[in-house]
């Protein structure tokens, strides 16, 4: 299989290759330890696929899932839809100049990483998705104030994102750093660094096509919660 065309379906090829380990499921669905991430995948044909998550999933809790909704039975609801780009950096970034230092986020970080992005980009982010990847952030006078790093990885390919500065810090480029700096680490290692960004966030997708990431596709990220 060309590594490029697991990204039709992302959340199932890293829960099936380098995320095995967060996985819990069936042969057809899985999804993400509650405490990793949110994410749900199948691979399957059968429109009554979510009735295998029950086992798995509690009720009130919300999930997302990529690309196509599944047929919603009758204890799931869908709550929202967001349409993203997805985005793919096929060769080197474009260098751009670190002006602040950037280090690797720790487990003493852990709390004031969750805040920050669920402060940013609400309902992505849970205790335990720092443990998909590495995450690295800029901080000012001992605070955390941006941040970036990996979440859905698979064989050759890794998800860059957290990607977020705190509303009191923008415009000092630190997105541009991180991203830069995390994705360099990921092709360093001979992976392709991809990314997902609100089809509506024109001033991001503007960034990460002058780093040098360009549009695959378009992706829809469905929100569907148990009753």
């Amino acid at each position: 299989m060309n590594n490029e065309s697991k990204l039709d379906n992302p959340a199932w090829y890293a829960l099936t290759e380098t995320h095995q380990e967060f996985a819990i499921g069936t042969s057809e669905i899985k999804k993400y330890q509650r405490y990793i991430a949110p994410w749900v995948a199948h691979h399957s044909s059968d429109k009554n696929i979510l009735e295998q998550l029950n086992p798995f999933i509690e009720k009130e809790e919300s999930f997302y899932v990529f690309d196509k909704l599944p047929l919603l039975t009758s204890n799931f609801i869908f709550e929202t839809e967001v349409c993203c780009l997805q985005m793919i950096c096929r060769g080197e970034l474009k260098s751009i100049a670190q002006t602040d230092f950037i280090e690797k986020l720790e487990d003493a970080d852990g709390e004031e990483l969750e805040s920050l992005i669920n402060l940013v980009q609400p309902g992505y982010y849970n205790p335990g998705t720092r443990l998909m990847g590495e995450y690295y952030g800029i901080k000012q006078n001992g605070a955390l104030v941006a941040a970036a790093g990996e979440r859905i990885r698979m064989n050759g390919l890794t998800e860059v994102s957290g990607v977020v500065t705190h509303p009191d810090f923008t415009g000092r480029k630190y997105a541009q750093q991180l991203v830069t700096y995390v994705a360099n680490k990921i092709i360093a290692k001979g992976i392709t660094p991809f990314l997902h960004v609100a089809e509506i966030n024109e001033r991001a997708i503007k960034i990460y096509e002058h780093l040098g990431f360009a549009v695959r596709r378009k992706i829809s990220v469905w929100k569907i919660k148990k009753r």
